[in-house]
This record gives structure tokens, sequence and C-alpha cells, in this order.
């Protein structure tokens, strides 16, 4: 029987943590710190390599389980059925997509309520994804609830259709404070360097982000195009942009983290997100953008990427895998003072109404509220262990 606890307590099951760089890992810390003022929060992922680390980050353990192997760039890690095992969680809360830690959790026999938040489909690995897809269907059903972080994604994910009854909608949310104050000196200095007319782009060099057609897109762009983050596609992108004829115009800036990243979304004049695969999500990127006074040029994918940044609203949206119309909305801010002011000043006001942290844990808070009150744990009376599970619980939900 479970012992009787002060308060919630919460696994998060994640691929991997910070200082791992990427949006669903931005996201996971981003939970876990809100989390941790009123629940117990452990959370286990996968290393980057062989070693099992355990480690205290912010009050919280952090269970990094070494990974032996990648299978389809999925790290497999056998000590995690165990680590899953022996968590006295009272929630499991699996981060989607991530197959190892599925078939972790059944095999762990974990009694706790199971939530997963479905960040994405398995979009390019579709031999892979149809052979899992029995075992996905499975766990989605053993969910007490499923969280979508977006309208459009529940809607148009085949997965998500099948439960559409037990899902969630709840978007990421930022803290748009931390994104206000910049290095004004670094912000002035990148201005001068690559200045005056600047496009961003951040994010990893990978194949969804579409970076090749913004590389195109500056055939007719008058303006230098700064992209932040590194990946496997460096190389072939750096080769491109040499053989458009832009090289000079289309700098690679490599990673960049905290104030140094900020510095660079307040030096930008334009941020785009040329994403041409539903496989971008989301695009939190676009939120730090918004939250930084900035316009959008996004994609109109079949995901939650155009709900984000609204075309006409605080930004333009364009086909995706289209150079031309991204080269046109581009130029279209980038001559338009005026319509870049209001778009950037519309995304502010967007971020702060309905992407901030608070909103998006009072949201989940009360997910977990209803998972606790509707499913009884195993060998307890339902409900007998509420006023205790949700010490501290109330306050945020108030």
């Amino acid at each position: 029987m479970l012992k009787s606890r002060s308060r919630l307590s919460v696994l998060q099951v994640g691929k991997f943590y910070p200082p791992y760089a990427g949006g669903i890992e931005t996201h996971l810390e981003d939970l876990c710190t809100q989390l941790h003022s009123f629940a117990d929060v452990r959370i286990i992922v996968a290393n980057t390599d062989r070693r099992t680390v355990t480690e205290r980050v912010a009050g919280m353990t952090v269970h990094r389980v070494g990974t032996i192997t990648n299978l389809a760039r999925a790290p497999i890690s056998l000590g995690m059925v165990a680590a899953i095992r022996r968590s006295p969680a009272h929630i499991v809360h699996i981060h989607w997509p991530n197959p190892a830690a599925v078939l972790a959790y059944l095999a762990s026999g974990h009694t706790g309520r199971l939530v997963i938040t479905y960040h994405s489909d398995i979009v390019r690995q579709k031999f892979a994804a149809s052979l899992f897809h029995p075992i996905l269907k499975l766990v989605m059903a053993r969910c007490a609830a499923v969280i979508s972080t977006s309208r459009n994604y529940l809607d148009t994910s085949p997965v998500l259709r099948q439960f559409r009854e037990r899902c969630h909608v709840i978007p990421y949310g930022i803290t748009a404070g931390k994104l206000a104050a910049p290095d004004h000196e670094m912000v002035e200095s990148l201005r001068r360097e690559h200045g005056p007319r600047i496009v961003l782009a951040v994010g990893r060099l990978v194949y969804y982000k579409g970076f090749e057609y913004l590389i195109r897109a500056m055939r007719s762009v008058n303006a230098r195009a700064l992209i932040v983050g590194d990946g496997p596609l460096r190389e072939n992108l750096k080769k491109l942009a040499a053989s458009c004829g832009v090289a000079d115009r289309v700098v690679f800036v490599g990673e960049k983290q905290g104030k140094d990243l900020v510095s660079y979304f307040h030096a930008a004049d334009v941020f785009t997100l040329p994403s041409i695969a539903r496989s971008e999500a989301f695009g939190i990127v676009q939120l730090e953008a918004m939250a930084c006074g900035k316009p959008v040029v996004n994609t109109q994918l079949d995901s939650g990427v155009p709900s984000v940044s609204l075309d006409g609203i605080t930004g333009l949206t364009v086909p995706p895998a289209d150079s031309e119309s991204l080269a046109s909305a581009l130029n279209r801010l980038l001559d338009n003072d005026d319509l870049r002011r209001r778009y950037g000043e519309e995304g502010r006001r967007r971020v702060e109404r309905e992407f901030t942290l608070e909103t998006m844990m009072q949201k989940t808070s009360r997910v977990y509220r209803q998972v606790m009150e509707s499913s009884p744990l195993a060998g307890e009376e339902k409900l007998a262990l509420r006023p205790q599970y949700y010490a501290g619980l109330s306050n945020i939900l108030d």
C-alpha cells in the first residue's frame, strides 16, 4: 500500500534534460521548475553517454540513465525500467515521442497514474512508427490524461484523434520577463557587425527546420541572415549558401544560450521559422521572438506552428518549402517599419496573454487534480489521500 505523503509526487520521464539543448528539453525544465513549488519532482532521462548519473538540479533529483546505443535516433537506456519501477510517484508523466521510455514504463509495472504530453507524431521514421504503433495505442489507452500542445495538432494527429476524449490542450509557456533584459552592449555590437537589416533563425540544423529554403530566399533579400544553432546539416548548408552566392549574407553563429541568445533576438529585425514538416509541432522559439517584440515569418504547416504566431496579426505565414514566398514576406517586413513594430507589439501582448509559464502550470495542475480525483491508486480508497496530495496544489489553482 502506498504511504501517505504531504505532497503530490510526480515522476517526469523525458528523452534528455538540460544542459542538453532542445525545445522539449527546455519545456521539461520549465515545467519541472514550476511543478517543484507544490510537488515532489523526480526526473528520469537518458544520458548522452554510457554513464548513469544522479544529481540534484534546482532542488530536484535528475536521474540520467546511461545510453547503450541509439535506435532510429532514440536513446536506448536499459536502466530506465528499474528507475521507473523504484519511483514511488503518484503520477508518471511521459514526454512523447520517446519509444524507449514508453517501453520502459510498460516493463516497469508502475501503478501510478499515467499522463503523456504528446509533443509530436513520429514523422520521418514511418516504418519504425508503424511497427511501434500497437504499443503506442496500448500505452495511450492506459493514460489517465493526454496533453496536446495545440488544438491544431490535436485535430491533425491520427493518434491523438483516437483518444480525443482524454486529451487536454495546454500550449507551451515561457517566462517573458527573462527575455526583456538583453545585454545592450552586445545588441549594439551585433547591429554594427551584421546590420542594418537582420533576419534571425534559431534551431538545430536538421531537415525539418527548412533552413535550405531560407538560404535560397536570401538571394532575393537585402539583409543578413543569422542562423543560431548547430547540427548534422551544418556543412551542407554552408555549401548551399556558397553555391547560392549568399555566403557573405548567411552567417552560422553556432549554439547560443541565455543572455547571449536573448541579445540575438533583440538585435534582429525579423524572426523566421521556415520549417517544412510537422515534426515542428509548435516552435517555442516563436514565443521567444514574440516576447522580444519581433515579428515572425512562419510556415503553414498542419501542426501548431501557425497557431502560435498568427498571419496578419503577429507576423506573416507562408507556404512551407517555398523560398520565393519566404523572401517576399521577409522583404515586406524589412521594408515597413510600422508593420514590423505593430506585429512585434501584438506578438509581445499575445505571449503575455496566452503563453506564460503560469498559465501552462495552472492548466497542468488542473489536469493532475482531475487525474487524482478520478482514478484511485492501487490499494487505496478513491480520494482517501486527496488533502495530502493537494497540499500546495490548491494555491496554484486559486
